[in-house]
């Protein structure tokens, strides 16, 4: 049985897909009580609609492929 923190490192290789194809990548800091702490990286660590891509991108799809995760913020 995998634990949370390596059910979401599988959900993110698959959203790393989308993310390096504009030249970015997000990076796992840690999860607390459900919540994944993430760091923005490449052209998304500076891109104006990165708290789009947080909440419409990235917690939308955790949330669909991992159970328990509540949300997710950038750190």
């Amino acid at each position: 049985m995998q634990n949370l923190k390596d059910e979401v490192e599988i959900a993110l290789e698959q959203i790393r897909t989308g993310l390096r194809v504009d030249g970015g990548d997000v990076q796992l800091v840690d999860i607390d009580d459900g919540i994944v702490k993430v760091k923005l990286q490449g052209s998304c660590a500076g891109c104006p609609f990165s708290q789009m891509t947080l909440k419409n991108f990235i917690e939308k799809e955790l949330k669909k492929s991992v159970a328990g995760v509540k949300g997710v913020v950038s750190v």
